[in-house]
């Protein structure tokens, strides 16, 4: 999947940048940082598949509609 790559691509870079500044962070809270990208990446598929999805839905009506009164 690649929203697992990339949360953790994410997750990594936020790593280095806490690093870089001198702090640090138990692994557990970039685990949790890693879940909760990968958790906002899914919810914004989400949304996208339920437009797409809705507006083939409305294509397939307009096909029936059409089908229906081709004749």
């Amino acid at each position: 999947m690649h929203q697992v790559k990339h949360s953790e691509a994410m997750t990594n870079r936020f790593r280095e940048l806490v690093e870089e500044a001198g702090d640090s962070l138990p692994a557990s809270h970039y685990n949790e940082l890693k879940l909760i990208i990968e958790a906002g990446i899914d919810t914004a598929l989400l949304e996208c598949m339920k437009k797409v999805a809705d507006s083939l839905n409305s294509l397939a009506e307009d096909i029936q509609h059409n089908a229906d009164y081709f004749d």
